[in-house]
């Protein structure tokens, strides 16, 4: 089971990687390639499911704070979460386990940021989600 989630976990970096530039061009003509990237605008495939995958981010004194509030359980979890900017810098990242209480992180940002954020939440079964947050 513990090659299974080294290989998931590498297989989301890898992808996040290339869809950086993808999911800039993707903004920049209006939408994401349909059934990679689900929002609460556009969930898809997982219709009804918005509600606990979209995560959500709040800022408290220069911290982004980042919850997606989903149950965490051996078959259903949120894998991981990560920030971005829509030009693909990566803030930060954190991965979770099935046995995590819940999935919550937080992300300090570079001093003196202001602009768009790409916040991400991973789960094994319904794919990757995306919230944008503005500082």
């Amino acid at each position: 089971m513990q090659g299974r989630r080294d290989f998931l976990k590498g297989s989301i970096v890898a992808a996040g990687v290339s869809l950086a530039g993808t999911a800039a061009r993707a903004q920049a003509a209006g939408k994401f390639p349909p059934g990679l990237i689900y929002t609460k605008e556009a969930p898809g495939r997982w219709a009804g499911k918005e509600g606990t995958h979209v995560p959500k981010a709040t800022l408290e004194a220069g911290v982004l704070k980042v919850v997606t509030p989903h149950g965490m359980s051996e078959k259903h979890y949120i894998v991981k979460h990560t920030v971005t900017t829509p030009d693909g810098k990566l803030i930060g990242e954190k991965t979770f386990a099935p046995t995590d209480a819940a999935a919550g992180s937080s992300f300090p940002l570079p001093d003196g940021f202001k602009g768009a954020l790409w916040v991400t939440s991973f789960c094994n079964i319904h794919d990757l989600w995306l919230a944008e947050f503005t500082v």
